[in-house]
């Protein structure tokens, strides 16, 4: 395995995972593996609205109306 050194940590940075590492019963050495873990292997999904939604607004709604035929055989031609 890798060893990865951080540096030029802000304090608040560190305190908070130290507070976070104690409320979770490690250490910050095995709460900063498990963020890393958490976050670049395991990123968070997004939910079908949220992709609906960054949709871009483009044309207008009566370019994209369906068009129905009533023959079968319109389908195929």
């Amino acid at each position: 395995m890798a060893n990865l050194l951080v540096r030029n940590i802000d304090d608040s940075i560190v305190k908070a995972l130290k507070l976070r590492a104690s409320q979770n019963g490690v250490s910050a050495e095995a709460e900063h593996r498990k963020i890393l873990e958490q976050v670049l292997l395991y990123p968070p999904q997004k939910s079908f609205a949220e992709v609906l939604c960054r949709i871009p607004k483009v044309g207008h709604d009566s370019d994209f109306e369906r068009i129905q035929n009533n023959s079968a055989n319109d389908v195929f031609d």
